[in-house]
């Protein structure tokens, strides 16, 4: 007998029981409180057509939903090992998480990690290192010629999450812990809320296809609006977001539930709507218009650094944009490159797992392009996509990133437990919601001193590691410095996987012999 019979026959049995009963001892009536309901559920769900597990095993059917809904939190605390975790993991979290709170973050009788797994890797260090002083926090100059206003930026700085994504006090925590420590907080393409402005931390205002805080009705850019933001003291670069690595070619993602009237107003749209952003920018069409979107970005602000954000896909676009640079003489003052592997609050599933070029991949070939053009002496490079600790950071300069943005580690730092509810407004810890009730359990001042302490931790340690590798500078990492083990008997250096571009080397050759020269430079790295 199947189970929705075996409770049919069974619930008739019970009432019949209960009923013959009651005449002898009345006071098992009071047992209906609770079997009435369970069988008016169990013919809900013999008669609902959604779900076939629960219409076949009714009543039991609910502890697999039940089981399905806690599965992250089991594997979290019970089954995955400290370096299974994903997408980060136990070791990179709990290093996060102690740094934030500035307690012991020193690791006990070795690494976890398989050093003779394929795909692990490390610094070479120097025998003479830590003769060399550093500042635990050195700074970047961003600002080409044309720009009046540079900025000196910390090597680390906050990446782009907007208000709507994350809570008004998760933003203020990160403002606030960017003050104290003077590193620079994107906005992330939702515009500039008072929560950024509040605190008065520097901030890097991102402009996205939605144009949201420069918007005209049409949905277009409003240059008289962008001039109000752009000129705001708090506005240190302006950042042109064509894509990122989550969902390279889609627009971003505001649930309705979490476009309130408050967020709706910033963006200058209709509240508790879904707000897909547009995949493309309809300022520009191509890289010359792009590029002179720039100028016009900059010029209105005042001439404060304005760089755009990509993940990098088809690269003959990007070295279409190097060569608008090379005709048209407008230059960046910066490009964010984002990796593949990035996050998000929400995307589909295909594109976070199978678009885009992965951050060391897309970094190394912009890096290369730039100089192939003799573009890079000019243009700040800034990294992003997966960046939580110090060998992240020396890793991705040793490339020819100059600076680099952290989202996920800086949402750890402010209470993140990877809960992954990012996208259903429900985060426990109310970092990722518009719950108020939620977002009460984050404390802005604790918060914001961990972020701080995450921050200068981090730095410090990158210090540590420049003096261990021997080099002067962070600016002397190169791609020699950086191994990767291929199996277990064959080791590469990031300059044998990475063959470094000549400075102007593509210069005066056409693009279909660019992609010629990267694809045999592919071609040999493989054999």
């Amino acid at each position: 007998m199947k189970v929705r019979q075996l409770f049919v026959v069974g619930s008739i049995i019970t009432l019949v029981a209960i009923g013959v009963i009651s005449y002898f001892w009345p006071g098992i009536l009071w047992s209906l409180i609770i079997i009435l309901p369970l069988i008016a559920l169990g013919f809900a769900d013999i008669t609902q057509t959604k779900h076939a597990i629960r219409r076949n095993f009714p009543i039991i059917g609910h502890g697999r939903y039940l089981l399905e809904s806690i599965r992250p939190e089991i594997m979290q605390y019970f089954v995955e090992t400290d370096t299974e975790g994903k997408p980060i993991d136990r070791l990179m979290r709990s290093m996060v998480y102690r740094r934030a709170k500035n307690v012991i973050d020193t690791v006990p009788f070795g690494t976890q990690l398989d050093v003779y797994e394929p795909g692990y890797e490390w610094l070479n260090h120097s025998m003479y290192a830590g003769k060399i002083k550093h500042a635990d926090d050195p700074r970047v100059k961003v600002g080409g010629s044309e720009c009046k206003q540079p900025y000196l930026a910390s090597l680390l700085n906050i990446s782009a999450m907007s208000f709507g994504s994350l809570s008004e006090n998760a933003v203020l925590a990160m403002n606030k812990g960017a003050k104290l420590g003077n590193f620079a907080h994107n906005t992330g393409e939702g515009g500039i809320s008072p929560y950024h402005l509040q605190p008065g931390g520097d901030l890097i205002w991102q402009i996205g296809t939605g144009y949201f805080g420069c918007r005209a009705k049409d949905g277009g850019f409003d240059p008289d609006k962008y001039v109000e933001r752009a000129t705001l003291p708090n506005v240190k670069m302006i950042e042109l977001k064509i894509s990122q690595g989550a969902k390279p070619g889609h627009g971003g993602i505001l649930p309705a539930n979490k476009n309130t009237p408050e967020i709706a107003a910033i963006r200058a749209v209709e509240p508790y709507t879904t707000v897909d952003s547009p995949p493309s920018h309809s300022a520009f069409s191509d890289a010359e218009g792009m590029l002179h979107f720039i100028k016009q970005l900059r010029e209105l602000s005042g001439g404060k650094p304005v760089g755009f954000k990509l993940c990098i896909g088809i690269k003959r676009e990007f070295i279409e944009i190097c060569e608008a640079m090379i005709k048209t003489g407008i230059k960046p003052d910066y490009i964010a490159i984002d990796g593949g592997e990035g996050g998000t609050g929400a995307a589909p599933v295909e594109f976070s797992n199978s678009l885009g070029m992965p951050l060391l991949d897309g970094l190394a070939f912009a890096v290369d392009t730039l100089r192939g053009y003799g573009l890079k002496k000019d243009i700040r490079v800034v990294a992003s996509g997966k960046i939580i600790s110090s060998f992240h950071i020396a890793r991705a300069m040793a490339i020819g990133a100059d600076l680099v943005y952290s989202a996920r580690a800086m949402m750890m730092a402010v209470g993140c437990i990877q809960a992954l509810q990012c996208n259903t407004n429900t985060c426990p810890v109310g970092v990722a919601t518009q719950d108020r009730e939620l977002m009460k359990g984050l404390d802005v001042e604790d918060k914001a001193t961990r972020m701080y302490n995450f921050h200068k931790k981090t730095m410090h340690i990158l210090s540590e590691l420049i003096s261990a590798t021997g080099v002067k500078s962070h600016r002397d990492f190169n791609r020699s410095h950086v191994n990767l083990r291929i199996d277990n008997t064959r080791i590469m250096s990031y300059d044998q996987l990475y063959p470094i571009v000549e400075e102007g080397a593509y210069i005066g050759k056409n693009i279909e012999e660019i992609l010629e020269e990267i694809r045999i430079r592919t071609l040999s790295k493989v054999n």
